[in-house]
């Protein structure tokens, strides 16, 4: 049929011609790597295991996929080759598969896209790129840029992680060594205030001072009944004992309400018992403040240290490739699409024309 020849073969022979004629060889160049991470112990987990060797998280692997046909990765790369040149040296013979001279960024990102195809695994993390130019060289050469960019990638990724650690670790730090310097003023400025260096040393020399009008007590309490026996009550030695007896427990139960809060030391404004407690809260204040200074100045370490190595990098499974043959553009199977395509475009046609005329 006349249809058939004009809306079948007739395209099919131009498509034949041009992509056996016109069309550029494409050389396609491959590379394959992922992202390694080494696990350590971070700021926040000091008492972590010793590093080791795991994949990257699958949200780093993302952000690189994505990175790759991004605008920055293409302007960085045509920063080092003329990515214009190399993909239209054949624009003049070849304006369907090479990039047209004078294209905008936009056609750059659009025809990047085409001939940069990106691969990702989401499960093991691989990342596999092939790369199409009209020279093996370039191939290779724009497939060495993507894997340096990549790298570079990761490790400002990691920069930003290692200094927002240490700007952690570090504000850690300050808290801590501030409220240190706060809990020890409030012990100093007690122990000024209570004018006490130590209660329990106080308490200690208090009992020694009990024991020794205890034993005044019993010493007096047997002299008087010694002149019990020998004197009458109205004995002055007799009297003068029972004075004496009188204050020194006065004395004792003076020193025993001290010591239990039942009153006030001389000078001080506060009873044992409460200057007891409160210095012990500061103490504890003070030690808590201490441990937690210790802690955060061990992660401030932790992570300086963890800033001075590589923890995230490229793991090369395949190295970039320099291809020996053209695989693009795959002729055979651009015509044998072209050719069904237009075959069912023209069956579609013809059905419709031979039902609009059976209903006329």
């Amino acid at each position: 049929m006349l249809s058939a020849q004009v809306f079948i073969l007739l395209p099919s022979l131009l498509t034949a011609w041009y992509l056996w004629e016109r069309a550029a060889d494409q050389y396609a160049s491959y590379a394959g790597f992922t992202i390694r991470r080494e696990e350590a112990p971070t700021p926040t987990d000091v008492l972590g295991s010793l590093g080791n060797l795991s994949t990257g998280s699958s949200s780093d692997s993302d952000v690189l996929f994505e990175y790759i046909h991004s605008q920055d990765m293409i302007r960085r790369i045509a920063g080092q080759h003329d990515l214009a040149a190399m993909f239209s040296r054949h624009h003049a013979t070849d304006p369907i598969f090479a990039l047209r001279p004078g294209a905008t960024r936009e056609d750059l990102r659009d025809y990047w896209r085409r001939m940069v195809q990106v691969s990702y695994t989401s499960g093991s993390g691989l990342i596999e790129i092939r790369v199409n130019a009209f020279a093996p060289e370039d191939a290779q050469a724009i497939t060495q840029a993507i894997f340096d960019q990549s790298l570079l990638r990761i490790n400002d990724m990691t920069a930003i992680a290692r200094e927002d650690s240490i700007r952690f670790a570090r504000a850690e730090l300050t808290a801590a060594e501030t409220q240190l310097q706060g809990a020890r003023q409030a012990l100093t400025v007690f122990r000024s205030a209570n004018q006490v260096i130590s209660p329990e040393a106080d308490i200690q020399v208090q009992m020694g001072l009990i024991n020794t009008l205890q034993q005044q007590l019993g010493e007096e309490l047997i002299k008087l009944d010694l002149l019990s026996e020998q004197a009458n009550d109205s004995d002055p030695r007799a009297v003068q004992s029972k004075l004496r007896i009188e204050a020194i427990r006065k004395r004792i139960a003076e020193e025993r309400r001290k010591l239990g809060g039942g009153a006030d030391r001389q000078g001080t404004g506060g009873d044992y018992a409460s200057i007891v407690t409160g210095f012990e809260k500061l103490t504890v204040d003070r030690e808590f403040a201490e441990q937690k200074y210790t802690t955060a100045l061990s992660n401030f370490d932790t992570a300086q240290a963890e800033a001075r190595r590589q923890t995230r990098y490229l793991a090369a499974f395949e190295q970039p490739t320099l291809p020996e043959s053209a695989e693009y553009p795959r002729r055979w199977l651009i015509l044998g699409l072209t050719v069904l395509f237009l075959t069912v475009g023209w069956s579609i046609l013809v059905l419709i024309y031979y039902s609009l005329r059976d209903r006329r």
